[in-house]
């Protein structure tokens, strides 16, 4: 078929990464690189299937590690280290052990968790096991979990059993959500198995104190401290109390087969022996739909595109850079770099006249204009920055040093790639050049241009107040209109103004302009509202990347099932 009608079928295929039907003429390597073209999230998928023709299934199936079997050839006089905190001490240990010329049947385990600053030289010397959780669905995950429990263990066995199946699914959802990227959390928490275990025996030691179960409490010990203490983030912090209130509640206990997510499968089971907990666990399906997070399913293609983005990462980060024996292709001389160079100055934007902008404004101690002149200084100094750095490149005759310095080039601290970012410097910049042109405000104006949004905010709610204060009239005392938003993880219903689920394939969705209006004293938002996050961009970590809190019309669904979604507004996207 023709292109387009190939791309639009594949668009659409749920298993695109098989396209026979489509393609039954090319080989596989050509199926997988149309695939990488039309579909990038489906991309592992088509390697993994690429590999196994090829080479088998050895190539992508890594074998399990049996600590057993790999310990069977050590006594118990094999000496063990724990690697805790301080890794340093492991390598004064390594240091000794070669001071000392040991036996050449020596052994010395050591052991680990993940840690950024373990020693590279311990790492290069030794044979080294890794284990790593199964990719299985949650709940199989913890099944282990449930036959755990003693007869006995609790006075109330019927209510214990019920939320200890609750707990064993709220914390498999918390560590598998992370799969998601930016949509599950904000930040990655490293939830374990003591937590488990601490809210295990909080759970029985509450049902056996108290005949009626203090929700109140048992909520705010597990959820605000024994997890809750690994959360960091305001917003992660709400999906957790989400996920909370929903699987710990009255009707988890008293309502039959209580539903633990949208799809049918996932409940609680009736009453009956421990053994029928496990056998429940057992029937369900093998794999996991994005729903059983409460996610869309578009959220899975995001994890997917992510997956594939850092696959081809670490294959570029392989190839040589400066090898033109090994590569085969053209690398970038000494003359490229100069005309790339060339090209990005001939391509930043003027200064704006700051003191002839300054004069022009009949008020320049109102907020708004103090505001401007702010961003004015601000792109003035970021632009100076940028000429001037690019300047000595252009004058550097060391072709060594060269190559040291044209990574400031590429290496910009933007998710957008070099010649995005340069339009979107552009029309930031030309916004705040017409402001300042006419010495009046823009009726509209577009929030992701401003380094500093939230400053911009506070200064409507400051002309705000001044206007009700002393009476002063001026531009936009009664708030402010804004554009170039982005919502993720939802669309929205223009003509009802709420939101609703995306369509397939839709990762984000431009909003139109929204009213950011002062009032005297903020309403509490109605149960129809959604609290959505605005962030800077995709990167949701840390404060820096929080900017406000904007009320959404939550539409057909409770505004948790949006929670849920991960729902949030971006200024800018990383492309």
């Amino acid at each position: 078929p023709h292109v387009p009608v190939l791309s639009g079928r594949l668009h659409r295929a749920l298993q695109p990464q098989h396209p026979e039907e489509h393609l039954h003429k090319c080989s596989p390597f050509l199926k997988m690189l149309i695939v990488r073209s039309l579909r990038p999230d489906r991309v592992s998928f088509c390697i993994t299937s690429f590999v196994i023709q090829n080479l088998g299934n050895r190539f992508v199936e890594p074998p399990a590690l049996d600590m057993k079997e790999a310990s069977v050839q050590n006594s118990f006089s094999t000496p063990q280290e724990r690697c805790t905190s301080t890794p340093c001490l492991s390598v004064r240990l390594i240091k000794q052990l070669q001071l000392l010329k040991p036996h050449p049947n020596f052994r010395l385990w050591l052991s680990s968790s993940p840690h950024p600053e373990f020693p590279i030289t311990i790492l290069q010397a030794g044979i080294k096991m890794t284990t790593e959780p199964p990719k299985v669905p949650p709940l199989q995950l913890r099944s282990h979990q449930m036959p755990s429990a003693r007869p006995g263990r609790c006075s109330k066995p019927g209510p214990y059993r019920k939320l200890l199946f609750s707990l064993c699914f709220f914390h498999s959802l918390l560590q598998e959500r992370k799969k998601f990227q930016q949509l599950g959390w904000n930040v990655v928490y490293d939830f374990n198995h003591s937590d488990f275990e601490v809210s295990e025996n909080l759970l029985c030691f509450y049902l056996d104190k108290y005949d009626n179960i203090p929700w109140d409490a048992l909520k705010h010990l597990i959820a605000d401290i024994i997890y809750g203490g690994h959360v960091t983030d305001q917003w992660d912090r709400r999906l957790l109390t989400t996920y909370m209130d929903d699987f710990f509640c009255d009707a988890a206990i008293t309502q039959p087969l209580y539903k633990l997510s949208s799809l049918p499968d996932y409940c609680i089971p009736a009453n009956g022996p421990q053994s029928s907990y496990s056998l429940h666990i057992q029937a369900l399906p093998s794999t996991e739909h994005p729903e059983l997070f409460g996610q869309h399913p578009n959220a899975d293609i995001a994890s997917q595109i992510a997956e594939t983005k850092m696959l081809f990462d670490n294959l570029l980060s392989m190839q040589p850079q400066f090898s033109s024996s090994i590569s085969g292709g053209a690398q970038p001389t000494k003359e490229d770099v100069l005309e790339l160079i060339k090209e990005i100055r001939g391509k930043i934007p003027a200064q704006i006249d700051y003191e002839a902008t300054r004069s022009r404004l009949q008020d320049s101690s109102s907020p708004l204009n103090v505001v401007l002149l702010q961003e004015i200084e601000r792109y003035n100094s970021l632009l100076q920055t940028i000429m001037y750095g690019l300047l000595p490149l252009l004058l550097i005759e060391d072709y060594p040093s060269l190559q040291e310095l044209e990574s400031s080039v590429f290496a910009y601290p933007s998710l957008k790639p070099l010649a995005a970012w340069t339009r979107d410097l552009h029309q930031r910049v030309a916004q705040f050049g017409r402001w300042a042109n006419t010495a009046q405000p823009p009726i509209l104006f577009w929030l992701s241009g401003f380094t500093s949004p939230n400053g911009f905010l506070t200064a409507v709610l400051q002309s705000y107040a001044r206007h009700i204060i002393h009476g002063v009239f001026g531009y936009h005392q009664d708030g402010v209109f804004v554009w170039g938003l982005f919502l993720e993880g939802a669309s929205w219903d223009t003509k009802n103004s709420c939101l609703v689920e995306p369509t397939p394939m839709q990762m984000v969705c431009p909003v139109p302009p929204i009213h950011f209006k002062p009032v005297k004293k903020r309403k509490k938002p109605s149960k129809s509202m959604y609290l959505c996050p605005c962030y800077y961009y995709p990167v949701r970590a840390g404060k820096g990347s929080f900017v406000v809190g904007v009320e959404l019309g939550s539409g057909a669904e409770t505004p948790e099932h949006w929670i849920k979604r991960g729902t949030a507004l971006l200024m800018s996207l990383d492309n």
